[in-house]
């Protein structure tokens, strides 16, 4: 093969694969044919649909190859009711939101609304009927940077399903101060959050040892020296 052959043939194939770069990139950034035609949300039960939608800013039409899905997850997460968002391409038209929300642990009242508030301290929704099933919180500031807050949803969240369901109302006055009000008693001051598998095996035992007894407190705020009455 010529050298004039040679170099006829490396320009052919340089064309051709620019081409079919050039094609290749007017699929996906210029023609219509891989756009946002549908936009799918999972997961929701208090965010609604719409508020997602909306919230997530997902323009119909818009090439799916332009789309920032870390934006439209960021967008998504700034709603109340929403711990975290996955945000995936379905090819070829389909934007699929995943939502992970946040769920109430306790409510409180404030301004005449009960609030329902999660792990974190986050007011998750509010209204005016109380929420049944989630035990009344008890503290002077609710919220995400209130250490008493935080303490007393941690206490909450360390219990195992059957003891935090016996959970009428949990009161904090400070970090190191939790206190729980059982449904038909007792009332247990729990003190600060650690050493909680050793709180609850102790409360556990006691209850089963005041062999029908009714206790009226239970102190296990350090597990070392219980009392009782």
């Amino acid at each position: 093969m010529s050298a004039g052959a040679g170099r006829w043939k490396v320009a052919f194939v340089t064309l051709l694969v620019l081409g079919v770069l050039g094609a290749v990139t007017w699929v996906l950034l210029g023609s219509r044919l891989l756009v946002v035609r549908t936009v799918e949300v999972a997961g929701t039960e208090l965010a609604s649909r719409d508020r997602v939608l909306a919230a997530a800013g997902v323009r119909l039409g818009r090439p799916m190859a332009r789309l920032g899905t870390g934006g439209v997850e960021a967008r998504v997460e700034r709603l109340r009711e929403v711990e975290s968002a996955a945000v995936e391409r379905r090819w070829p038209t389909t934007v699929r939101i995943t939502v992970r929300e946040r769920v109430p642990v306790a409510v409180f009242l404030r301004a005449g609304r009960y609030h329902r508030i999660d792990r974190h301290g986050v007011t998750v929704a509010d209204g005016t009927a109380r929420s049944p099933g989630l035990p009344t919180l008890t503290v002077a500031a609710p919220g995400p940077s209130d250490p008493a807050t935080l303490s007393a949803l941690r206490v909450l969240t360390d219990l195992p399903g059957p003891l935090r369901g016996q959970v009428a109302a949990v009161e904090a006055t400070d970090r190191a101060d939790v206190t729980l009000h059982l449904a038909g008693g007792p009332t247990v001051r729990w003190g600060p959050p650690e050493r909680a598998a050793e709180k609850i095996r102790l409360l556990d035992a006691l209850r089963r040892t005041a062999a029908g007894r009714a206790l009226r407190t239970v102190d296990v705020s350090a597990p070392e020296v219980v009392k009782t009455q």
